[in-house]
């Protein structure tokens, strides 16, 4: 993966991507072309608005230009010259936002060129994952049409992985779909199985978090000129916004004994913390509630992790988090493949308790205020971007459609990978039954 500068595998890398791009132009199934920017004021009529955050209006109206939204309501004035999508009988909801995935970063797992989910060594807070991130994706139509208009391509596999960013799923090329850069910086507890081994991993921790305060002291010195040269790091530079407590840690966790060593660690260094995991997180969701500790529920779908939990065991997290007041979202799947799964995550958690309201809430606006982007997507509200999908029914029920979806104002594609091979295969069979 990319830091800040380029590499000869890099290079390499981009043109295997490019010309398998191409391949799959050539053969008919790549999918999508990036929508051209909103050209003027379009008007949504006469849909239910589910705002998530300001309630729900039926017989709504939302206006939006230039990729905001302008108003919401049911007496809305339109001015000339406005696009008018009629949405009667149907529904609008802000778009999905998956806080978690390799999307972007994972084309094919078993070529390992198209894979750029993690870098050499253990400490890499300099990477960035947006400028690895893989524009023409096929996984980012799928998503899409989904109604997921928002991911955070994770760079794992470290100690100290790197930083996430928040992507829109269409566009040209990486600058353009960048929605927020470098949301936090992802950690990933080490095991504790083996006592040797996690010794090991967790002084490492240590010593990089102190490495980068003594060269935070000593760049600060240098600027202050008490002292002479100390070389440029761009490792500690990175360091600088988490050491301050301007940028959250993404603490991936994965049991008991993790998320408590990770939150007395987190507490000592007194930094600004997001438990991400699931299992064993609800027997402490009154802890996390009393500390305001937030938690990313990575996946819902998931079984027992030992012989005697029962079946629901990660099914039900989400509304023990719920009745203990913990601020949490529901990220779904890590894979890029099953990034548009994000809604199934919801609706299990509804099937095992979760408030219906709550489920919608923990994959937009809960999400958005987690990654820090509330302010840009997660609900319908004036001043945030017209990232929204009308649908006929409840997104998260896996039976409705998502009809259109905008991202920024602009009105993608509804088309896929996914779309294109069902209709060349129905079209298959349709020919095999009239040459019988």
């Amino acid at each position: 993966m990319n830091a800040y500068g380029t590499t000869t595998q890099h290079v390499f890398k981009a043109i295997f991507i490019f010309s398998l791009s191409i391949l799959l132009q050539s053969a008919g199934t790549f999918a999508q072309t990036p929508a051209p920017p909103q050209s003027g004021p379009v008007a949504i009529t006469g849909g239910t608005i589910h705002t998530v955050t300001q309630g729900v209006i039926p017989g709504g109206t939302v206006l939006f230009d230039d990729g905001k939204i302008i108003a919401v309501g049911q007496d809305v004035e339109i001015p000339g010259h406005t696009e008018i999508i009629e949405a009667d009988g149907r529904h609008v909801f802000p778009g999905f936002i998956h806080g978690r995935s390799t999307i972007g970063l994972m084309e094919i797992a078993r070529i390992r060129e198209s894979t750029d989910l993690q870098e050499v060594g253990q400490i890499n807070p300099n990477i960035r994952a947006r400028v690895a991130f893989h524009p023409a994706s096929e996984h980012l139509p799928v998503a899409a049409v989904h109604g997921v208009t928002t991911v955070v391509p994770t760079p794992r596999g470290s100690l100290i992985a790197g930083m996430p960013a928040a992507m829109m799923t269409d566009g040209w090329t990486w600058e353009q779909m960048t929605l927020r850069e470098e949301l936090a910086m992802v950690v990933e507890w080490p095991s504790m199985d083996d006592t040797d081994q996690y010794r090991e991993a967790f002084g490492s921790l240590k010593q990089a978090f102190d490495k980068a305060r003594r060269y935070k002291v000593a760049r600060s010195a240098q600027q202050q000129g008490n002292e002479q040269h100390h070389p440029y790091d761009s490792r500690w530079e990175a360091m600088d916004p988490v050491l301050e407590g301007e940028m959250p840690v993404f603490l991936s966790v994965g049991e008991l004994r993790q998320i408590q060593a990770a939150m007395a660690w987190a507490e000592k260094e007194k930094l600004k913390i997001v438990l991400v995991g699931n299992r064993d997180l609800g027997l402490v969701a009154d802890q996390l509630a009393e500390k305001n500790i937030p938690v990313m529920l990575s996946g819902v779908i998931a079984g027992p992790a030992r012989q005697w939990e029962g079946y629901d065991e990660g099914y039900k997290t989400p509304l023990l988090l719920h009745e203990a007041g913990v601020d949490f979202c529901i990220a779904g799947d890590m894979g890029a493949a099953s990034t548009y799964r994000i809604h199934h995550h919801a609706a299990s958690a509804v099937a095992f308790g979760l408030p219906e309201q709550q489920a919608l809430e923990a994959i937009t606006i809960n999400a958005a205020r987690i990654l820090g982007i509330d302010d840009l997507v997660g609900s319908i509200e004036p001043g945030k971007h017209a990232t929204l999908m009308i649908t006929d029914g409840n997104p998260i029920e896996l039976w409705t459609s998502k009809e259109q979806v905008f991202i920024k104002g602009r009105r993608i594609e509804m088309v896929d990978k996914h779309k294109r091979l069902y209709e060349q295969y129905h079209l298959k069979h349709q020919q095999k039954e009239k040459n019988k």
